[in-house]
């Protein structure tokens, strides 16, 4: 059904492709699918997904690296806690990383995410991520100074041709994992400006959610457009064939979690994950054990 309601390539940046934000809508507006009835799809997708997780785990071959990118108060969190409420967590690595520590920072800067990849059978959600190297430090120039790079002396030294550098590094680094079996999916979700009001403010007079707030969030709204700026040239020049960038509208929570719910699910299902089929002489012995099992009495002799 989904298939019908939600186009997987509308959503999907074609590699290639200079996008502009104000492009993409941040609400859900086809009117296709109302709220309660994507709350119902949802669940039914989480379900699909919990299976198609299992075979992952037990087809043992491929990875999957699930990225969340956005602008503060879009919904990553939410996103997370939602749609992977019914995998099994023992399957399921997430990381959330903060601002690089001295030791990460004596080392590329994409060190600390390649030891958090997921291994084989698993999933892996990346909340921020390696992106935020041509986010951040593109609104921010100054913070590369503490990666203590050859030839960066300054922010002067800062080019175009750094970034263009590093959107390289990235795809070589993403191409590299998705030929070793890592699947790679990378969502940006898309909040308005206005609807990240409305929710700093929820969360300023809502007590329970008090502590999601911080001062930095007003700060880093001042740079709103650099940020989008900043977005719209690192999606254009990193969404590639090996590893997609998807753009989700935010502004509507429960059209942002089944639109994404129903990508992954989709890509799994492209995976054609069986369940291991085991040799014949295994079968044989199998059926052998079952039998002695039958056979046991009941008193436990």
């Amino acid at each position: 059904m989904l298939n019908n309601l939600i186009s997987i390539d509308k959503y999907r940046i074609k590699p290639g492709t200079d996008i502009s934000l104000k492009d993409f809508d941040t609400e859900y507006k086809e009117d296709i699918i109302n709220k309660e009835e994507g709350e119902k799809l949802l669940e039914e997708s989480k379900r699909k997904l919990s299976e198609m997780q299992d075979k992952l785990y037990a087809h043992d071959q491929y990875s999957v690296l699930i990225i969340f990118q956005a602008m503060d108060a879009a919904g990553k969190d939410g996103a997370v806690k939602h749609i992977m409420s019914g995998i099994n967590p023992s399957g399921v690595k997430v990381n959330s990383f903060k601002t690089p520590s001295s030791t990460e920072l004596d080392h590329d800067y994409l060190w600390r995410h390649y030891i958090a990849l997921p291994a084989r059978g698993e999933i892996g959600i990346f909340n921020r991520s390696h992106y935020e190297n041509v986010l951040v430090t593109r609104v921010h120039p100054e913070y590369i100074l503490k990666e203590n790079l050859p030839d960066i002396n300054s922010v002067e030294d800062i080019k175009d041709e750094f970034w263009k550098k590093r959107f390289k590094q990235i795809n070589r680094f993403e191409k590299n994992i998705y030929q070793n079996g890592t699947i790679v999916l990378k969502f940006f979700l898309h909040i308005s400006k206005k609807e990240q009001k409305k929710r700093f403010i929820g969360r300023i007079d809502d007590p329970a959610k008090n502590w999601k707030f911080s001062p930095v969030d007003i700060a880093e709204r001042k740079f709103w457009k650099d940020y989008q700026k900043a977005y719209e040239e690192a999606i254009s020049n990193t969404s590639t064939e090996y590893a997609p960038w998807f753009i989700i509208p935010a502004d509507n929570k429960w059209f942002t979690r089944l639109a994404i719910t129903h990508i992954i699910y989709k890509q799994f299902e492209s995976l054609n994950l069986e369940y291991p089929v085991v040799k014949p002489e295994i079968s044989e012995e199998l059926q052998k054990i079952k039998q002695q099992l039958i056979s046991e009495n009941g008193n436990g002799n």
